[in-house]
Parts: C-alpha cells; structure tokens; sequence
C-alpha cells in the first residue's frame, strides 16, 4: 500500500464531516494493534472505538474453565492448552491453581502438539482445550483426524469452539459500524458481512498493518458521512469472498453447530461448534460423564460489558488495581487479544 494512500486516509480521517461514530474492533489484535500504533490519536473526538467479542478466551464461559480444573482435578486428565487459558480465573481456581496442586497442565503450541503428546503418553488420558473461532477450529478438526489416522484413543477434545455470525447480530446495535476481524473472513468469506449491509449493519474486513488499519478506520468515515448502511473489504491481499472452501469443509466434517454461551453476551443458538456424532468418543465431556456445570465469576469484574461494548475497562473498579496481568481478576486481562490487557500495556483512555 503506497504512502500516497495512507497520507489520504489520514487526510480523510481528519477532515471527513461525519455524524458521531462508534466503531467495534470485533477482533481483540485489532484493539491491540491500533493502541500499539498509535492509531487513535489520528481520530477526531466524535469518533469513538469500542472492543467488541473477538478474543475467544475472553469469551470463553467460567464454568469452560471450571471442567477443565474438574478434568484435571478430579478425573486424572492430562490438560494440553494454549498458555492464555491457563490464568483465566475459574469459580474457584484456574488452571494454573490446579496445577499448583499437582495436575497435569502441559501448555502446546497447537492441537497437533496435543495429539502428538498422547500418542507420546499411553498411560495418560489427554484433553485439548479446544477453544477459537473459525480461525483456529481447523486445525483442531485436523487434530482429530490425525487421532483417527494413529489410533490415538486417549485424546480428546473439551470444546469451546465459536462462530462469529451469531455475535455480530447479537452485537449489531453496540456500534455503528463494525471493523470485522481479518483472518475469520480469511475463513469464511465475505458473503455474511454484505447480507449485514443490507441490513443496515455496516462495515468494514481490515488487515492488521498501520496502513491496512489507518485505510479501514477512514473508510469507514467516508462511508457513514454518505448516510447509508456499507460493506467493503478493506483486506483484499488475504480475505477473498469465498474465503477458504477447504478450511470451512474440514470445519463441517467434524463438527456441527450448537448453542453456546458467550461470556457477557449470554446464550446465542447455533453459535458454537461440537464435534459430530461419528467423532463423539474423542468428545471429552462425554468421555468423562463431566456434570453441566454453572460457572461464576468475580461480581466486581465487568468483563462481560466490556465485551459487549456497555463500558471501557477504566470504567471497571478493578481495572489496575486488583485486576492486573500479573494477578488477572478476568480473562480481559489475561489474554494477549484481551481488551483490558491492552489498556495496560498501552495507557489506554476512555475513547
């Protein structure tokens, strides 16, 4: 991208006459990267940011949490995670509090490591925490498969996969106009953003670059001063509007839409992911007769509202003081894609 357009962009940034705006970065890497580079200061004062549900271990339910201490507590499972799911809070401890105590808790750098580390481990029953977006699913599909292919019958998954359309209508009157995630449109295309558009839902794919972002954010402006709802695909190097047919068949293969509950949002029908009836033995809530479970979080956290876009995390009473990322309150602050964990690292202020 040339520096003739971004010098636009940042032109129309300033300059645009637009109504009062607030934009959702739906994807916590943006919220990250736009405190990184400096992004908002180029914003003028009627044009606000708010994060929105796109950081999948912060939306990640306490009771998740809580069958997984259970899993490694209690049932003698062997836990093979991503290291932001370890400090996430449970109702009474984290991942890293069982650990502490003595279970097993192996953190992995994908769900192939997971499969991998069973087959390693016969004498262990291991369970990946399969928790993500349509980014990420594929590749915890592909972990089952390859557990098909080696014989591998002591992996399994507890799954906590989710799918961004239900959220973005959950979400649809939280902003006026949503900056959508790059790398889940790299996914699933871009079919659902423009059916949004003639909704009147508005928005905008962006890529993750100072330039890819700074072009998004001033098209968004340009767009809203014309009083109509919009569509644009501002990541076209990445996101096609097909998005990756291979990846969404291994994503329907092995598994199937259910309901799932989203931290701060609630229940939203069809928007989680469990893998198909032929796959069930390498389901690890039923592998374990785990009970459902009714998690509970800390009542002074808001992370829920921050998620949903109610309130910033300087509006939280924990925020910097009890809740840090040395000692996280909520999985806001724990994630590196967390909302909180950004207005630590970066000062963040109220806009």
């Amino acid at each position: 991208m040339s520096s003739e357009v971004v010098k636009q962009a940042v032109k129309i940034i300033r300059e645009t006459d637009c109504p009062p705006l607030r934009i959702m970065e739906v994807c916590g890497t943006h919220t990250h990267e736009i405190f990184r580079l400096g992004i908002r200061s180029l914003l003028p004062e009627h044009v606000k940011l708010v994060s929105g549900p796109g950081c999948p271990v912060c939306v990640t339910p306490v009771e998740f949490i809580d069958e997984a201490v259970m899993l490694a507590s209690e049932k003698g499972a062997t836990i093979c995670t991503f290291g932001d799911l370890v400090r996430v809070p449970g109702t009474k401890m984290s991942l890293a509090g069982a650990r502490a105590q003595g279970a097993r808790v192996v953190t992995v750098y994908s769900p192939l490591d997971a499969e991998e580390y069973a087959r390693n481990h016969a004498d262990e029953q291991v369970v990946f925490l399969s928790v993500g977006f349509e980014t990420t699913t594929p590749s915890d599909c592909l972990s089952v498969r390859a557990a098909v292919a080696n014989g591998t019958e002591n992996f399994s998954l507890l799954t906590s996969n989710k799918t961004m359309p239900g959220a973005y209508d959950a979400m649809r009157t939280s902003a006026d106009a949503f900056l959508y995630p790059g790398h889940v449109h790299a996914i699933t295309g871009t079919a659902l953003c423009r059916q949004l558009a003639e909704e009147g839902v508005s928005g905008v794919v962006a890529g993750f670059t100072a330039a890819e972002l700074t072009v998004a954010l001033a098209t968004i402006i340009k767009r809203a001063s014309e009083g109509k709802p919009f569509f644009e695909n501002c990541y076209p190097r990445v996101v096609r509007d097909e998005g990756n047919p291979q990846a969404m068949g291994i994503i329907t293969e092995y598994m199937e839409p259910c309901d799932a509950e989203w931290r701060g949002i609630g229940v939203i029908a069809d928007s989680g992911l469990k893998l198909r009836e032929r796959y069930e033995s390498y389901d690890a809530r039923l592998r374990f007769e785990l009970p459902e479970l009714h998690g509970r979080s800390n009542p002074a956290c808001r992370c829920g509202e921050i998620l949903r876009g109610a309130c910033s995390p300087v509006d939280c009473p924990l925020f910097g003081r009890a809740c840090t990322p040395e000692h996280p309150v909520g999985a806001c602050m724990v994630s590196s894609e967390g909302t909180c964990s950004a207005y630590h690292m970066y000062g963040g202020d109220v806009r």
